[in-house]
């Protein structure tokens, strides 16, 4: 079982939107990590073949997704970014509309409606019409449908978008569930999302791959590379123009930020371990005042 992107690129006039994407998907979690207009979404529709490539090709076990036979829209499951619902409809009846669409044997329905809706948490809203859910349970039911039929490939966009703490929690320990045995693909711009069970990260920075590899390596890579830095409160402005700062907190009329560069931007600092919301600042974050300063 393998997913493969080579060479994928997406034009747009002169407007560059993935440039010379390369990478092979096999079991596992992977997390597409970037912030928003990087190229995270328009790498997912390339994959699934819904908008066509400038050039490259997403190839799955050898066949171009895109091409009838290749088996691909049957062994994937897809939660886009604008997930659109029938308002009329209850979850129940939506998952078993999916079903349809996806042609799971009738006598294997009604089981999998319930664990999917079990999965996510909307067994006790299963009848409820989908109008009067809350953005995080509409959130919730795009997930459930991405695993109707239970596919060996989900691409999950921003899938956490509207979940509350405990909601994204219980997505993320889901997700680990169900990834024996399947390529998980989860873009997003929330580290959190990632950082605890992602197997590989990709991080994009306008459309290129700016860094991939574990969690662990990209930490590695960033290590020594962080700092604390305390300094009156009259500085953080100056601070803000000219470091890539991740966060500060107050202390009185002292604020301490914590910046993420190659060498300390004072004797004074402090160098603190590495998270990977670190690593994603420096590779795909621009300084304060928009340029690339490492």
């Amino acid at each position: 079982m393998e997913l493969r992107a080579v060479g994928l690129t997406k034009r747009y006039g002169a407007e560059t939107a993935l440039d010379d994407f390369s990478c092979v998907f096999r079991e596992g979690i992977y997390g597409i990590l970037g912030p928003n207009g990087a190229g995270k979404t328009t790498l997912i529709r390339l994959i699934l073949a819904l908008i066509p490539a400038t050039a490259g090709n997403a190839l799955w076990n050898g066949v171009p997704t895109g091409e009838k036979g290749s088996g691909f829209r049957t062994a994937v499951g897809y939660l886009p970014q604008d997930n659109q619902f029938y308002r009329d409809f209850s979850a129940r009846a939506f998952l078993e509309y999916i079903c349809e669409l996806k042609d799971v044997p009738r006598d294997e329905r009604e089981r999998q409606v319930a664990e999917t809706l079990e999965l996510v948490n909307l067994t006790n809203a299963a009848d409820k019409k989908i109008g009067a859910y809350s953005g995080g349970m509409r959130q919730r039911l795009g997930v459930a449908q991405a695993l109707i039929g239970y596919p060996p490939v989900l691409i999950l966009d921003e899938p956490t978008a509207g979940l509350d703490p405990i909601e994204r929690a219980r997505f993320r320990n889901v997700i680990s569930s169900l990834s024996a045995g399947r390529i998980v693909i989860l873009a997003t711009h929330i580290v959190s999302d990632i950082e605890l069970i992602a197997n590989e990260v990709i991080l994009l920075r306008d459309g290129r791959i700016a860094r991939d590899g574990s969690t662990k390596s990209l930490l590695t890579e960033v290590e020594g590379k962080v700092w604390e830095w305390t300094v009156p409160e009259t500085m953080i402005d100056s601070v803000l123009k000219t470091y890539r700062v991740g966060n500060m907190y107050r202390e009185g009329d002292r604020v301490t930020a914590r910046i993420v560069g190659d060498t300390a931007p004072d004797p004074g600092c402090v160098s603190v371990p590495a998270t990977l919301e670190d690593a994603f600042l420096y590779f795909c974050g621009a300084d304060g005042d928009g340029t690339d300063q490492r």
